[in-house]
């Protein structure tokens, strides 16, 4: 039976919505801020504005600012990334396990990832002052340390904090999105393994680590583009000194403190290219993944 011609156009209806919005507000901003990183174009120069090809990514290149801020960037991924893999999935293995306060645990493990990232970013602050923060407080009861440290008058230091609030952040995603995969581990495989005198430790190994990998590669992905788009958390840190800048607090800097509109463009381009490289890059990882599965 032939499809009828408004039976077929149907979907395409529903959908001409959702794409005139990505239209209007993703694809043509991303079109119009490439023609603005061709651009002179200073607020503070109007009048020079003019099209100067790929200058604007030969000088941001060339700029002992960026590979500051790119260092630190790099940084806070490696940091970020490797506390919510290891953490979500220690958390996603405790929410796993069938008691009566499964529910109650998982609701408070999605709290932090539901608070607004400037919101945040104070709470860490007051956590982390050197003067009356808790940590410093901590670590003078306990005996570990005999003054308050500075946690953020020191480059690393600073990094490190942010890393932290930042992970802490997005350890409840990753957490819940392997949940989702270990529920789909069959228990069979595990009652197998157990049979044959598989432990806890070799079954995790064997079982729930390869088969839960490609929601942990989501989890990492999501907690990587996270950790290179930064900036709530560190701006509520540290302001935006020089100390703990970031690529994002870079462009805010260069865009509407300096109000450089051709060379903010460029670094906003220059930092979607390196989130689209982390994209791939681990969307290459699940597929490889996928196939040696099948």
């Amino acid at each position: 039976m032939h499809k009828k011609k408004g039976d077929r156009l149907l979907p395409y209806a529903l959908l001409l919505p959702a794409g005139v919005l990505m239209a209007a507000l993703v694809f043509y901003p991303v079109a119009v801020t490439f023609t603005y990183s061709l651009k002179e174009m200073k607020l503070t120069a109007p009048q020079n504005t003019h099209f100067i090809g790929m200058e604007n990514y030969a000088a941001i290149l060339k700029s002992q600012e960026f590979w500051y801020a790119f260092q630190n960037t790099a940084f806070l991924l490696v940091l970020v990334a490797g506390l919510t893999t290891v953490f979500g999935l220690l958390v996603s293995l405790v929410l796993n396990s069938d008691t009566k306060l499964s529910g109650l645990l998982t609701a408070a493990a999605i709290l932090p990832w539901a608070m607004p990232p400037i919101v945040n970013g104070i709470i860490w602050r007051f956590v982390f002052h050197s003067g009356y923060g808790f940590m410093n407080k901590l670590l003078m009861l306990l005996g570990i340390v005999d003054k308050p440290i500075e946690w953020l008058a020191s480059r690393w230091l600073l990094l490190t904090v942010a890393g932290i609030v930042a992970a802490w952040r997005s350890i409840p995603l990753c957490a819940i999105v392997c949940l989702s995969g270990l529920r789909t581990i069959p228990g069979e495989l595990y009652e197998a393994a157990r049979l044959d005198g598989c432990g806890r430790w070799n079954s995790f190994r064997h079982i729930t680590l390869p088969l839960s990998r490609p929601f942990v590669l989501i989890g990492l992905t999501s907690a990587s583009i996270t950790a290179v788009n930064l900036f709530d958390e560190l701006a509520a840190l540290s302001g935006y000194s020089d100390l703990g800048k970031n690529l994002l607090i870079q462009n805010y800097l260069t865009t509407f403190s300096f109000l450089n509109y051709g060379r903010g463009s460029a670094l906003t381009y220059l930092i979607m290219l390196i989130c689209a490289a982390l994209g791939v890059f681990y969307l290459r990882s699940m597929n490889r993944e996928q196939e040696e599965n099948e």
